[in-house]
């Protein structure tokens, strides 16, 4: 009766501890999310510095602004 009792026990606290609400996952794929449209902005922010005034490299450098747009 003992080990039963010390099996539930385990398994109530392993499941009580091992999964995350729902909440906390959505917090962290928005965070994810976040994370990557800046990392665009700043690859479209050192594209235009390589760019430089060449009408057709700026051109280029619009999909990750496009990119991160899409993220919104």
């Amino acid at each position: 009766m003992k080990q039963i009792m010390i099996a539930v026990l385990s398994l109530f606290v392993v499941s009580l501890f091992g999964c995350s609400n729902p909440q906390d996952r959505a917090y962290e794929a928005q965070e994810k999310v976040h994370e990557e449209r800046l990392a665009l902005i700043e690859q479209y922010r050192a594209c235009l510095k390589d760019a430089g005034n060449d009408p057709l490299k700026t051109e280029a450098c619009d999909q990750y602004l496009k990119a991160a747009e899409a993220l919104k």
